[in-house]
């Protein structure tokens, strides 16, 4: 089995590629070159076949599926560079998966493609948190990587491919801790659904030889015993950080206009078994991974408040409106 597997040495490509390591794959990586990806590159050289190369370029693409039975497209530029540089991520997003595309058509034997989209195309979910893949698209009007994952997946079904569609949840990694503004703009009262990145790695190694999901449409998320609200989940994480509960005003936070939501996956999960982790694991994971820097931050909790708060142009905004 020859698998490509794009943007490989990001969260979930990592997380895929060590999964796959573990089987009898012929793996070859396609990535795009950066002295981040190349430390990563030094570590698994020896085991995989990597090419260096731009998705809009598609001489690049060509030459890394010439030969592939199955390709595991990951890469995109996300939030919240996606949402910064639109015109940039529609030409990574949108016109790297039509090179792709278009690369494997041109195949003597076709690959078979698995692609990774996300909740987000279906937009606020606030008054119907349960989420099916039979529910209407619907991204929220500045949501610019919402709108490039629909065109994406358009675009695979319009293909001549075999192909799977996974639409992933809210991904958790240990290696992604640090709190960015984005965590601003989900409102409080937000239904999410976990996955660990360690077991998205595994439903997508294990779809590469599933006979079961082509032309199928599947949720990637944790299962109910990882299902919270953002409300709930933000304390807690605050919490075991050192800050404490309840420290953040609500109105640091969006009211609307984001996305996230309980997902259907007994399909998913029939087919790839590949739900683990619960939402109780990840917690007691990050306890131990912070153990040690929680003591200062308890110390320094009033400041680290401040830092927060200072990243939330909701909170400013509110401050501003406050003045006479």
């Amino acid at each position: 089995m020859k698998v490509l597997l794009t943007g490989a040495f990001g969260n979930v490509g990592l997380s895929t590629l060590k999964e796959m390591l573990k089987r009898n794959y012929d793996i070859r990586i396609f990535d795009i070159k950066t002295r981040r990806n190349k430390r990563f590159a030094n570590k698994y050289n020896k085991d995989v076949e990597i090419y260096w190369g731009d998705l809009r370029n598609y001489k690049d693409v060509e030459k890394a599926i010439n030969e592939i039975d199955v390709v595991v497209h990951v890469a995109a530029i996300i939030p919240p560079l996606a949402d910064k540089k639109p015109k940039f991520a529609e030409a990574v997003n949108v016109g790297g998966t039509a090179n792709i595309i278009k690369a494997m058509e041109n195949q003597p034997k076709k690959p078979k493609l698995i692609f990774t989209s996300s909740v987000a195309v279906y937009g606020d979910r606030l008054e119907n948190p349960l989420i099916s893949t039979e529910d209407k698209l619907n991204p929220n009007h500045d949501d610019e990587y919402a709108k490039q994952k629909i065109k994406c997946e358009e675009l695979i079904k319009n293909s001549s491919l075999d192909w799977a569609i996974f639409r992933l949840t809210y991904i958790t990694s240990l290696n992604k801790l640090q709190m960015d503004p984005l965590m601003f703009s989900m409102p409080l009262d937000t239904c999410i659904e976990i996955c660990d990145t360690k077991d998205v790695g595994l439903a997508l190694t294990n779809a590469v030889e599933s006979k079961r999901i082509w032309g199928e449409i599947m949720h990637i998320a944790g299962g109910e015993r990882c299902r919270i609200s953002y409300r709930e989940y933000l304390n807690e994480m605050l919490n075991i950080f050192g800050i404490g509960r309840d420290s953040l005003p609500t109105e640091a936070f969006s009211k609307r206009g984001f996305h996230c939501g309980f997902m259907t996956t007994n399909k998913s999960q029939a087919f790839l078994n590949y739900q683990r982790y619960t939402l109780d694991d990840y917690f007691n994971a990050v306890r131990k991974k912070v153990a040690f820097s929680r003591f200062f931050t308890i110390m320094f909790k009033h400041i680290a408040q401040k830092y927060l708060l200072n990243k939330s142009h909701y909170y400013k905004e509110y401050l501003k409106d406050k003045i006479p």
